[in-house]
């Protein structure tokens, strides 16, 4: 699918994230949250992961954009935001996310907000609670 057939398909609201290593970062989310990778080279790839369409670019795609100076930095990323994908079963993310020695930030459990989930960092450090309802 070209650029330009894939921009033009894409739903309302995504996500594009920002990230050091493209290959690392598909590893994460094809093997620990079970994303579906229809396009991927050295700098973008876009995913799906349960109904979430979304796209993540390498930091050198961003080489004149006002951000490079603190992409560069190596400061931890996504602080502040959680990414929650829902219809995932947080038990098996959470094995596959052990296996991968991927950081659990809280293991699955139930919540009062009526889900049960597991919160993970992906390898540049955002954020994601994957979880189902109770």
């Amino acid at each position: 699918m070209s650029a330009d057939e894939y921009g033009r398909q894409m739903p309302d609201f995504t996500v594009n994230l920002l990230v050091r290593d493209i290959a690392r970062s598909i590893a994460f989310y094809r093997d620990i949250l079970g994303a579906i990778v229809h396009h991927s080279d050295p700098d973008f790839a876009a995913l799906r992961a349960a109904r979430l369409e979304f796209m993540i670019h390498a930091d050198r795609a961003y080489e004149k954009h006002a951000w490079q100076r603190e992409l560069k930095s190596g400061a931890r990323r996504g602080l502040g935001a959680e990414l929650r994908l829902f219809h995932v079963d947080p038990d098996e993310v959470e094995t596959r996310a052990r296996a991968a020695g991927a950081k659990i930030l809280q293991p699955a459990q139930e919540k009062p907000h009526g889900w049960r989930d597991v919160i993970l960092e992906d390898p540049d450090g955002y954020t994601w609670a994957i979880g189902i309802p109770k």
